[in-house]
């Protein structure tokens, strides 16, 4: 399994719509996507001073699973157009780990 972690920065006054945009649009249409070998994701948050720092982590079955979401060069970041519009900078290339203890299922 292998695991893809990005982060990405928002303003405070953003960070609902974001979240929602997240958890509205974005989350399901990857999931509508059905990419084989994609297990699921989570989302965490972190509220700093003066941003909002926003975590992903998504799950897959190899780095083949990760290419049919991502493309060829799969590191780089996944930032549809409507959630760049909302952030303040985000990871230009997604983190991938060799996932040793599985996520518990929620």
């Amino acid at each position: 399994m292998i695991t893809r972690i990005w982060h990405g920065w928002t303003t405070p006054d953003y960070a609902a719509a974001y979240e929602q945009l997240l958890r509205t649009e974005i989350f399901p249409g990857i999931a509508a996507r059905r990419v084989p070998g994609y297990r699921g994701l989570s989302l965490l948050r972190r509220d700093h001073e003066d941003e909002v720092e926003f975590v992903t982590i998504m799950w897959f079955d190899s780095l083949a699973a990760v290419r049919a979401f991502a493309g060829e060069d799969y590191t780089v970041a996944v930032v549809p157009a409507q959630a760049r519009a909302l952030l303040t900078r985000f990871d230009a290339h997604s983190a991938h780990y060799e996932t040793l203890v599985a996520p518990p299922s929620a």
